[in-house]
């Protein structure tokens, strides 16, 4: 009988451990779910892991597509993100109400946020400059040769080389090479919309 007791109480001490032990800190940082994906898309973060439709996102994901690969992620309900082929972007933040950080580390981007969301700021950095951001919908990535921002709906201010500029809806600018200033905001062509459009799949 004694052994018995023993064994209940090392059981009772393993279970109580078990259930002290706190949580992977990804299980309560999820910030949004995949939309669709086309070809391969991952995340490298806790867990890395394949991507498909229905998959959560969470807090510190570096997501990431293959070549000829797209994704649509949904972020806090509020934010529609589309990303490119060979394109990774990291979450560093994001929340409907305090807004977020992310990080385009490569390729290219759609940020679409509803109109009817709360204008929480959004900080979008990359190795060519700064994108600040106040509920907009925005292309960010390679275009003619240079890192390109296109405005369709809003305004966000894009900063480089100690330059900063504002762009309205219609109007884009490039960053030639990473440290430089970004060019005065232009209206762009149609086609260039186009093509922009395309790569992400918009």
């Amino acid at each position: 009988m004694p052994p018995r007791i023993e064994f209940s109480r090392r059981q009772a001490m393993l279970t109580a451990s078990v259930v002290m032990l706190p949580r992977p800190i990804w299980a309560a940082s999820d910030v949004g779910v995949v939309e669709t994906t086309e070809g391969k898309a991952w995340a490298a973060g806790s867990p890395a892991r394949d991507l498909v439709a229905q998959a959560v996102v969470f807090l510190g994901d570096k997501i990431g597509t293959g070549a000829e690969s797209r994704l649509a992620m949904l972020l806090a309900g509020t934010t529609r993100i589309l990303m490119g082929p060979q394109t990774t972007l990291t979450i560093d933040q994001f929340t409907a109400e305090a807004g977020g950080e992310l990080v385009l580390g490569a390729g290219a981007m759609l940020f679409d946020r509803a109109e009817g969301a709360p204008k929480t700021p959004v900080q979008l950095s990359t190795a060519f400059g700064l994108i600040a951001v106040r509920g907009t919908r925005f292309f960010a990535g390679p275009s003619k040769g240079k890192f390109g921002v296109f405005v369709e709906r809003g305004e966000v201010h894009l900063s480089g080389g100690g330059v900063a500029v504002a762009l309205l809806p219609g109007f884009g600018s490039d960053i030639a090479a990473p440290g430089d200033a970004p060019s005065q905001p232009a209206a762009w062509k149609q086609a260039r919309i186009a093509a922009a459009m395309a790569l992400v799949g918009a």
